[in-house]
């Protein structure tokens, strides 16, 4: 697994922090099975985050990809391995506030009669009792995030009104608000037409420079990926690839995604994934299947009969 060099980060909350030369993220050789299931969800996952990283995770419907979440958020214990947060246990790391998370679907937060202002402030309030009001310093707080992810002017506006990617932007401020050293988001660009995913690379960079966060994106759609990350890693399961975007070539794509393609095609057998262009397909070698005879139009004619009778 290749290194990243270290970047410094501004964090506005006290908490205990991970040595210079420790992963800010690490899952050691973690196994995770869901009760009743016949296979593991998850299965010999070693993945080291540094700090100031910015990591997509990337893989199939099915692959696993939230059940790492959920594992990283202390949701769930590993059925064995650990992963530590800043060398804290998740579970501690989670109540510390160590991460921010950006849900995948947010219906919730439409459904409350609340502004944006108040949803940000609540972020930034959990740790205070129901009863008391947000101190003038977590006010200043949300402000400044309000200006960073460009939502200042919609502050007052009720949440159930936004559009997906003002949603998008005021739940980033909220997860923002507690002052984590690291940003995850689940699914980030769904219900985001294309130009809208340009603008939220933009703003996950802007973040990135502005507060020094390490980000993590899960996601199956390689867009979203390529946003906002610097780093990838692939996921089935098992951990199949963990390098730079630019190391996802085809085969690699094909053989992620070969689950999908398994549903699709039903339980076939083996099936071939060989990534290739398709005007090269003729000369690829690992196909055993034979090519399909030529269409009738360029069959030989067949002889013709000969006449009988003499004469």
């Amino acid at each position: 697994m290749n290194a990243v060099t270290a970047i410094p980060v501004t964090i506005a909350d006290a908490a205990p922090r991970a040595g210079a030369g420790e992963p800010i993220i690490a899952f050691e050789n973690v196994h995770f099975t869901y009760p009743g299931a016949d296979r593991p969800a998850l299965e010999a996952v070693t993945l080291s985050v540094a700090r100031g990283e910015r990591l997509g995770v990337l893989g199939p419907n099915g692959g696993g990809k939230s059940t790492l979440l959920k594992l990283l958020l202390g949701l769930l214990r590993p059925s064995s391995g650990r992963v530590l947060i800043e060398g804290q246990p998740a579970p501690r790391a989670r109540r510390l506030g160590l991460i921010g998370y950006v849900p995948q679907r947010p219906e919730t937060e439409l459904g409350m009669p609340l502004s944006v202002r108040q949803v940000v402030e609540l972020g930034a309030a959990w740790r205070l009792p129901a009863w008391k009001g947000v101190p003038q310093d977590l006010r200043r707080r949300v402000d400044r995030l309000l200006d960073l992810v460009g939502v200042r002017d919609l502050a007052q506006r009720p949440v159930g009104t936004l559009s997906g990617g003002q949603m998008q932007r005021t739940l980033i401020a909220r997860a923002l608000a507690c002052g984590p050293s690291i940003l995850a988001l689940d699914e980030p660009t769904v219900g985001i037409d294309a130009a809208g995913q340009v603008v939220f690379g933009e703003l996950l960079r802007d973040l990135h420079r502005e507060l020094g966060l390490t980000i993590l994106i899960v996601s199956h759609d390689l867009r979203a990926i390529a946003a906002g990350c610097d780093r990838v890693a692939c996921l089935s399961r098992r951990l199949h690839f963990h390098d730079s975007p630019a190391g996802l070539t085809p085969d690699v794509l094909a053989e992620l995604f070969s689950h999908d393609l398994a549903g699709m095609l039903g339980e076939v057998g083996p099936v071939h994934i060989h990534a290739h262009p398709a005007g090269t397909c003729g000369s690829c070698t690992e196909h055993t299947t034979p090519p399909p005879p030529p269409p009738p139009s360029h069959l030989p004619h067949p002889p013709h009969a000969q006449s009988g009778g003499g004469t």
